[in-house]
């Protein structure tokens, strides 16, 4: 994971979308939606975006309207971030061909140093100027073998919802913009801000698993039992000891029955998931309370301060210490880690 932006400055953080003829409405709508709902404490917006275009002038959506942009290529040259949704109107990209000379101009402009953000097939633009090479990424499954053929050099994993590569940021398709941008206002901003802006859009704070779980396979046989019950009823227990033997017996499969099935519906294996969801736990607890780094790990279910910082450090660069310094500043306990 990339580093974390922290708090807010003195003024929003500048996103710049780019519309592209044949942009979906959907997509090209979800970061104004979603970042326009994230607000600090007092209200005041964290983010500013604007949508523009290559050149300024209007696109034709891929729904048969137009789309009148609030700006042209300077935006992206003033932008914090970048975001390029789909676009349906280049196959050429889908065979590995080269960007029209206005989009390659407007990307060249942007500063070093911006973020960079794909939505769904926004990936193939980023990836026909060279952006992904060498890099990981991800795009619409049903389109990673023709991604993959047309850019050998990225790094291609159709499995996940995204991928975050720090200064590059990639999504799967459609509603997994949703879910990143999401991601990328807890990065910067933490868990609570994006629970709030998440709560205002009406839809989860995250979802489990990856791709894998909406790929098309065989519809399984309605007698087929499922672990969704279990799953919600492990996040009710996360601090206590959750063996796989347990998970099972709540779900009334054998332990290879249950394996299978949750990683078919979660996109995961349960340890995996059961990870995710107790450091999603003990970031709220680090932002929201007071709580020592110990008591944070064992209500989390980590069993101890050292197991929490050691998962810390690896998914998120960060120790806990750090974590609440940078999203709760006005905490007064003292930890170390």
């Amino acid at each position: 994971m990339g580093e974390m932006c922290g708090k807010q400055t003195d003024r929003p953080h500048r996103i710049a979308v780019l519309a592209l003829p044949g942009v979906p409405p959907f997509e090209l709508g979800i970061p104004s939606r979603v970042f326009g709902s994230a607000v600090d404490d007092g209200g005041r917006p964290l983010y500013e975006v604007t949508v523009c275009t290559a050149d300024g002038a209007p696109v034709l959506s891929d729904a048969g309207f137009t789309v009148q942009p609030a700006a042209g290529p300077e935006a992206l040259a003033g932008a914090d971030t970048v975001i390029l949704p789909p676009t349906h109107a280049m196959p050429e990209l889908g065979r590995g061909g080269p960007l029209p000379p206005e989009v390659t101009a407007a990307i060249a402009g942007i500063r070093p140093g911006t973020r960079l953000v794909s939505i769904c097939t926004g990936s193939y633009v980023l990836a026909a100027a060279g952006l992904l090479d060498g890099r990981p990424a991800t795009t619409h499954w049903n389109l990673a073998p023709e991604f993959r053929s047309a850019y050998p050099r990225v790094k291609v994993d159709e499995d996940v919802l995204f991928v975050d590569d720090g200064d590059v940021l990639t999504s799967a398709g459609v509603a997994a913009g949703v879910d990143l941008c999401l991601h990328m206002i807890r990065r910067d901003h933490g868990a609570a801000v994006a629970n709030r802006a998440a709560r205002m859009c009406v839809v989860p704070p995250w979802r489990d698993g990856g791709q894998a779980q909406y790929i098309d396979r065989p519809v399984p046989e309605p007698t087929v039992a499922s672990t969704t019950a279990t799953r919600a009823w492990a996040l009710e227990h996360l601090g206590e000891p959750l063996s796989l033997d347990r998970l099972a017996e709540h779900a009334r499969m054998s332990l290879r029955s249950f394996t299978r099935r949750f990683r078919d519906e979660a996109g995961m294996t349960p340890v995996q998931w059961l990870t995710a969801q107790r450091l999603e736990l003990a970031k709220q607890l680090l932002e929201t309370t007071d709580l020592p780094v110990d008591l944070v790990a064992h209500r989390a279910g980590f069993g101890s301060a050292n197991s929490l910082r050691a998962h810390m450090r690896t998914s998120f660069g960060v120790s806990p210490a750090a974590y609440r310094r940078t999203f709760s500043p006005n905490s007064t306990v003292q930890t170390h880690g």
